[in-house]
């Protein structure tokens, strides 16, 4: 290791070219002296902490000017449109387990994830609950560096807060009632990797202290133990609280936020993404028949309109969650008949239509009347879902007199009101 000189920090009191380009330059300084061995350790720790108070300030001063300057500047080349975005993911080799549409607000997201995956900053992880966040921390890990290296995910809602430290940092044995042996923490077992903290903003404030502590040194000490041990671990934390208003109210350290968001990625909702739709259905569709061992199913019109228009408080894990119900209970092609009783559509499917034509001895006539009736059913229910029950509008797509289609409707027992978006 080259020696160390007071020189070298001192230059970092002169201007530079951008606040990532000083948080960089930081960083790698941190790093020569926590090995340096020409130093006595008392200048290393001197030092050490002006270079954290420094790393500090510029974070807490450029966490929105720095995005404000950047969307303020003038784009020289043509912007590119969704399709463009999405094609550059594909052909720069953007690894993603899955598949992902041309929603704007969901190509930032992995824009900004792809830039940020090679270097070692924190990144925090925001979004609606089931949008996906895990699997954006997958991602980040999976295009970086560290990419061959540990990845481990840690629940923050799900510790108890007297086993988190022991969870987090490890312990030695007989550190407390039940530590029979020594035992390594999340951060030594994600040590040169990434370690995922789900859930961050469930995390107790003594837990955050300490975990401020780990980001500042990047050292740790098991429960029971004053062995210093040094980790190098990328943070990815997520949440789907609003950790701002947290820190107003005091119920989350605001000089932990800071540090964890030096970068910061947000999930859109499904909701906001309906392009998707088609292509995770699809996705779902197929992982579930594989994992089920059987054909993946068809959907009936009317589903697939239903699928389209439903607002999925749940979000992506509601929407596989429903595909995996519809894979298991339906025979060949799944109709809204098979969907959670508290969001089907009322008198919607062909059940009872199905059951008669199996059960009874019709007529080729009686049957076929039956079949186009089953089918004009369907057809008008899903004409109800793609219109959010205009019938005016549905009338004119159908090239039909308004009355008429009210007469079709009663006759299916289709109400128009009962596909229409609900009202939040």
């Amino acid at each position: 290791m080259a020696k160390v000189k007071i020189q070298d920090v001192e230059a970092l009191d002169g201007g530079t070219a951008s606040y990532g380009g000083a948080i960089e330059k930081i960083e790698i300084m941190r790093s020569m002296l926590r090995w340096a061995n020409e130093l006595e350790r008392s200048q290393i720790d001197r030092l050490l902490n002006q270079l954290g108070t420094l790393r500090e300030d510029l974070l807490r001063l450029s966490h929105t000017e720095r995005f404000a300057s950047l969307a303020s500047e003038p784009v020289a080349r043509k912007p590119q449109s969704n399709r463009e975005r999405h094609a550059g993911l594909v052909e720069r080799e953007f690894v993603f387990e899955g598949v992902f549409g041309e929603s704007p607000k969901l190509l930032d997201a992995f824009e900004i994830a792809e830039k940020a995956a090679p270097t070692n900053l924190p990144v925090l992880i925001d979004g609606e609950s089931g949008t996906g966040k895990e699997l954006m921390a997958k991602v980040i890990h999976a295009n970086g560096a560290r990419a061959d290296k540990p990845y481990v995910s840690v629940n923050c809602g799900a510790i108890p807060e007297n086993l988190l430290e022991s969870e987090l940092f490890g312990h030695v044995k007989g550190a407390f009632t039940g530590a029979s042996s020594n035992r390594a923490g999340r951060f030594e077992s994600a040590d040169q990797g990434t370690i995922f903290l789900d859930e961050i903003g469930e995390m107790p404030l003594i837990g955050q202290v300490k975990l401020l502590r780990v980001l500042q040194s990047a050292e740790i000490q098991r429960v029971g133990s004053d062995e210093v041990i040094n980790v190098d671990t990328r943070i990815v934390a997520a949440t789907n609280r609003d950790l701002k208003k947290m820190c107003a109210e005091g119920t989350f350290r605001e000089d932990l936020y800071y540090r964890l968001s030096v970068i910061n990625v947000t999930l859109p909702a499904l909701r906001e993404r309906p392009d998707e739709i088609p292509l995770l259905v699809e996705f779902f569709t197929d992982e579930a028949a594989e994992s089920l061992g059987r054909r993946p199913i068809e959907l009936s019109r009317s589903l697939r309109a239903f699928l389209k228009k439903y607002e999925y408080p749940g979000n992506i894990r509601e929407l596989r969650n429903m595909i995996f119900r519809l894979s298991c209970l339906a025979e060949g092609t799944a109709g809204l008949e098979h969907l959670p009783e508290e969001i089907r559509p009322q008198g919607s499917g062909r059940k009872a239509d199905k059951s008669r034509l199996e059960h009874e001895e019709l007529s080729l006539a009686e049957t076929k009347r039956l079949a186009s009736d089953a089918a004009e059913k369907e057809y008008l229910e899903a004409g109800l879902f793609e219109t959010g029950g205009n019938v005016t509008e549905l009338a004119k797509r159908l090239d039909l007199n308004r009355a008429h289609l009210q007469t079709l409707l009663k006759k299916h027992g289709l109400k128009s009101k009962e596909f229409r978006p609900r009202k939040n």
